[in-house]
């Protein structure tokens, strides 16, 4: 309920409307802002501004002012490695505490914008963060709200888990198994593994140990048993994945004894790609097209493996769309549309 009450009786109470502060060709703007509780001190500032009536809001039971239902639904909503500030006109940012991926989970998200009232407005689910960046924000619409509704979203929060969060990138050991008999043979030189070690760098990690095999699977399961066997989290097969006869990673990696999770991806450039674990260690099959395409579906995969985040096939499934690089010159990826479909 909104009332006009004198000035003196308005401490402790939330102000219903801005208040403007005006000096004479110095200042122009907000003295106080809606929202804000008067406090004794406020008092001669308030007579100042020739306010001896304001506007405040009186709640009912079961009513919140917009600030405190904009703290509990961040609250509620808010999941590992996030700073949350504000609020500011019922309004609180989520901020980024580490660097690594954002995971943001679409269908919770839906739910809580149905619910009314409040929004909840992120970034791109699987973006990559740095400490400060602003990935998300929520607000109260009006100035008033029910609890019920506040109390639905915490529900909701409860049974699904938190709706944002971010996954720190982990230092991971990764052995690189380069394909190719003509590179094996050297007559030609291999460019993929210095390509992987720099990505590789740019998110903490570091290549272990890199070596050249021929198109031979049972050598190229061989390899990745022993890359295994040797603590390595994660390895990455180059090339050798088309439906050329020659390519043979493919077989290589399930001969490893490793599941294949999916090979084929809706992506452009990089649909040759493959995704598979033996044990903990995941494999990536990386295309070939790494080469010369300075971004291809692996930079879509790779943070996602090195931030520990499994990938299903039903995710890859749905990332078509938007999986269609437009190829920019210069190239604005990772703020850019590519991969962000889902």
């Amino acid at each position: 309920m909104i009332q006009k009450i004198p000035v003196e009786k308005a401490v402790g109470l939330p102000l219903a409307h801005d208040i403007t502060r005006i000096l004479p060709g110095k200042f122009k703007g907000v003295g106080f802002r809606r929202g804000h509780v008067v406090r004794p001190s406020d008092i001669p500032g308030l007579l100042d501004l020739g306010k001896k009536q304001v506007y405040v809001l009186k709640l009912k039971p079961g009513e919140l002012h917009e600030d405190d239902a904009a703290r509990r639904i961040a609250r509620a909503v808010a999941g590992k490695n996030l700073i949350l500030r504000g609020p500011q006109e019922g309004k609180i940012n989520f901020m980024a505490k580490t660097r690594g991926l954002l995971k943001v989970y679409p269908a919770v998200l839906r739910k809580i914008n149905a619910v009314g009232g409040l929004i909840l407005s992120t970034r791109h689910s699987h973006s990559c963060v740095f400490p400060g960046d602003v990935v998300g924000g929520t607000r109260a619409i009006p100035l008033i709200l029910p609890e019920r509704k506040v109390k639905r979203i915490e529900a909701i929060c409860r049974r699904h888990g938190p709706v944002i969060e971010i996954l720190p990138f982990k230092a991971k050991k990764v052995g690189i198994i380069v394909t190719g008999s003509e590179i094996y043979e050297k007559r030609i030189k291999d460019h993929s593994a210095s390509i992987l070690k720099k990505k590789l760098k740019a998110f903490g990690s570091r290549g272990t140990r890199n070596i050249i095999v021929p198109d031979d699977p049972l050598r190229i399961a061989e390899e990745i048993r022993r890359m295994k066997k040797a603590g390595n989290d994660i390895v990455i097969v180059t090339g050798g994945l088309s439906v050329d006869p020659d390519d043979r990673s493919l077989e290589g990696i399930r001969r490893s004894g490793a599941k294949v999770a999916f090979y084929g991806v809706p992506i452009l450039p990089g649909s040759m790609s493959a995704y598979a674990q033996l044990g903990r260690t995941v494999i990536l099959g990386a295309p070939a097209c790494m080469v010369h395409e300075p971004i291809t579906a692996l930079d879509l995969f790779l943070p996602r493996v090195l931030a520990g985040d499994p990938i299903q096939r039903k995710e890859v499934d749905a990332m078509g769309h938007g999986g269609l690089c437009l190829k920019c010159r210069p190239c604005h990826f990772p703020r850019c549309p590519f991969g962000k479909g889902t």
